[in-house]
């Protein structure tokens, strides 16, 4: 079998996390984003395991208390320690690759969003977490190389090419979503055609699908891909709408809308849409309008978990995700907490495929 990354609602291992802690950015509204991640843990343990990543004893303390105070059960969870700079693991992470019986586990340059934010310690994260024993004995680092991926159930790669898990989707069948604005950002030296290619060797993929419209204020991620559109299925794709002509929203994400009307399936037909409800603007205590998106829930096994914002629109979000995924329970996460920060739920928690544990 060929090397592909799995889409997201095949079966998990498990949902990587990092707690938060005074010396991350959280530290200004630790207890209000402590309160969303316990109901986020509570959500995930339901259908499986979360491995939770604590920078240190006093970290690993203070989130065991909390769950316990929760009563969610301690079998589903697992700690592990790693240092990190910021609690984005869907952009730190590892990016697995599977052939349905060996992984390969994707270390991209991590550049802090850009050079935005400090990053040293994320720039080491998968490093990190497979010095922790997380996933076994520390594979060899095969920087490409077939011959220790032949011989090794899970091989680690580092890439020397800047990429974060959030700014790209696949449909588990070869193609890449993506957008422009975010891999430019990255890669400012290369056109077009050859972001498209790079991503496809890097990722391996049939083809990329790449963006060219779609924003959100308050975002500063150069316009990750799950804050905007998401594969839900082969051939389904949910989006961001905004249906309200007076927001600035309002023709980047219709213009955004006309072009996913214009995709194609690999097979050669248009996808079936889901266009997601738009929440009234959400701004800071400061002013400045957060970057609220009912695109970036997860899905888990036998569920979807959709963000909440205190919105009337919560609940149409949520009705919208039941009526395209009948087959999975749709659950609300609260947080409103996250967006002060230019994130959400999605942003937080990066997937561990079925197997890449092993026995663990």
């Amino acid at each position: 079998m060929t090397w592909r990354l799995p889409a997201e609602w095949e079966p998990q291992d498990a949902i990587l996390l990092a707690w938060p802690h005074a010396g991350t950015d959280w530290a200004v509204n630790l207890a209000d984003v402590e309160a969303t991640y316990v109901a986020l843990v509570d959500a995930i343990t339901k259908s499986q395991r979360v491995v939770l990543v604590v920078a240190n004893d006093e970290v690993a303390a203070r989130a065991a208390h909390l769950l316990a105070v929760a009563a969610i059960p301690g079998e589903r969870l697992a700690m592990v320690r790693a240092e990190y700079d910021d609690t984005w693991l869907r952009d730190t992470g590892p990016i697995t690759l599977t052939d349905g019986h060996r992984f390969r586990l994707l270390d991209f340059r991590f550049t802090g969003w850009g050079g935005k934010f400090a990053h040293a310690r994320d720039d080491r994260l998968v490093g990190n977490l497979l010095a922790s024993g997380l996933f076994g004995e520390d594979p060899a680092g095969n920087e490409g190389s077939e011959e220790v991926s032949t011989r090794s159930r899970l091989s680690h790669e580092h890439r020397d090419f800047v990429l974060e898990g959030g700014a790209i989707e696949s449909d588990g069948a070869g193609t890449l979503l993506t957008t422009r604005a975010c891999l430019a950002q990255r890669q400012p030296e290369a056109s077009r055609v050859e972001l498209a290619q790079s991503l496809a060797d890097q990722i391996p993929s049939t083809r990329v699908i790449m963006l060219d419209h779609g924003e959100l204020e308050g975002d500063d991620t150069d316009g990750h891909i799950d804050t905007l559109a998401r594969f839900i299925a082969p051939d389904r794709i949910a989006y961001q709408a905004c249906d309200d002509d007076s927001d600035p929203h309002f023709a980047p994400l219709s213009a955004m809308a006309a072009e996913l009307r214009e995709l194609r399936t690999q097979a050669g037909g248009t996808y079936a849409l889901t266009a997601l409800p738009w929440p009234k603007p959400i701004r800071a205590a400061d002013g400045r309008r957060l970057a609220a998106s009912y695109a970036n829930f997860l899905i888990i096994n036998g569920a979807v978990l959709v963000p909440a914002y205190g919105d009337r629109a919560d609940a149409g979000a949520r009705a919208v995700l039941s009526a395209a995924l009948p087959d999975r329970v749709v659950k609300s996460v609260p947080c409103r907490p996250l967006i002060e920060q230019n994130g959400s739920l999605h942003c937080l928690t990066m997937q561990l495929p079925r197997g890449v544990l092993g026995e663990r």
